[in-house]
């Protein structure tokens, strides 16, 4: 990289408050790009949630516009940072830069600890999916530290083994006005503490319900004499040719409510989310877990699952400043 291709003037980075469909479809054309050149998806649900909200939320999305390389009229988008702010003084940031274009992430990173600091400030986590060396000095060079490390474990299906139901669970599916306040309370007692997962409300459910991949044939419940104990939540991946020719199914949220631990019910989740999975067609499992939950990897080691990629976290508390 040149020391000029980061180099940007401010007044080029375009912040978004809402977003057109036009924004929407430049945006998810630059993700295709980018996952047609490395393999790598660039962003996360928080992104698309915000960035299809409606009414718009307090997200922010930072474009950088140039002009079309290929004969055609018009402009393209060549970077996006998409700034989430989803839960109370957290922010989550991911940026993207489209292959061969001048790396001017420095810059979207720095216009983004600006925004989040005339905005109240609070802890922003930046997201490296796929790390690369580059990804971890751009952070450190900006003052964030390490703090997570995130694998992406996949599995063949169908499994060898079929679930196996500790006593007294039945199961069935989520139903879509119904379950929402059951499961947003076991949500967050299982994930209590953690950033992205813990401090959900109904109001987050049904964004997710909105959207267009939401298949409620493939959100788990399971339960016993007490009421709901835990779900294994689903979700397919259409193909994404070249880098993946078949479609994925993913364990997109798995928990169990703390007060049944210790009964196998996470093995029988997963296995049941997995051949809920395998009997939608699907023939290759993913997920995403914690690296130092080491319960859990070492669960999902002994179903088989391995590494296919690294995502990395970097963490910085920004202070607020007067506007």
């Amino acid at each position: 990289m040149r020391p000029e291709d980061t180099l940007r003037p401010v007044d080029e980075i375009q912040v978004l408050t809402s977003f057109a469909p036009d924004d929407v479809d430049a945006i998810a054309r630059l993700a295709a790009d980018i996952e047609a050149d490395c393999g790598v998806v660039p962003f996360g649900d928080d992104a698309w949630t915000g960035i299809h909200q409606d009414p718009p939320g307090r997200d922010r999305g930072l474009v950088v516009r140039a002009p079309r390389s290929d004969g055609e009229a018009g402009v393209r988008v060549d970077a996006y940072a998409h700034l989430a702010h989803h839960h109370a003084r957290e922010w989550a940031l991911e940026l993207a830069v489209r292959p061969g274009a001048p790396d001017i992430r420095p810059a979207l990173l720095a216009r983004g600890v600006e925004l989040v600091a005339a905005d109240g400030g609070g802890h922003v986590t930046l997201w490296a999916h796929g790390t690369e060396p580059a990804d971890e000095v751009l952070a450190t060079s900006a003052g964030f530290v390490p703090e997570r490390e995130l694998q992406q474990l996949r599995v063949p299906l169908p499994l060898a083994d079929p679930p196996r139901w500790p006593d007294g669970i039945t199961t069935r599916t989520f139903v879509p006005g119904r379950d929402e306040e059951a499961w947003v309370a076991v949500n967050n007692r299982a994930f209590a503490g953690h950033v992205e997962q813990g401090d959900w409300t109904i109001e987050t459910l049904l964004e997710r319900e909105a959207e267009p991949w939401f298949d409620a044939q493939g959100f788990l419940l399971a339960f016993d004499d007490d009421g709901l104990a835990g779900f294994c939540w689903t979700k397919i991946h259409p193909p994404q040719p070249p880098a993946e020719s078949l479609a994925l199914g993913e364990i997109y949220v798995i928990g169990a409510d703390p007060a049944r631990h210790g009964r196998g019910l996470g093995r029988a989740l997963t296995t049941g989310g997995l051949a809920s999975l395998s009997a939608r067609g699907i023939t290759a499992g993913m997920l995403f877990v914690d690296g130092a939950n080491t319960a859990a990897v070492g669960l999902y080691r002994s179903l088989g699952f391995t590494v296919h990629r690294v995502d990395r976290a970097f963490g910085r508390t920004i202070a607020s400043v007067s506007r």
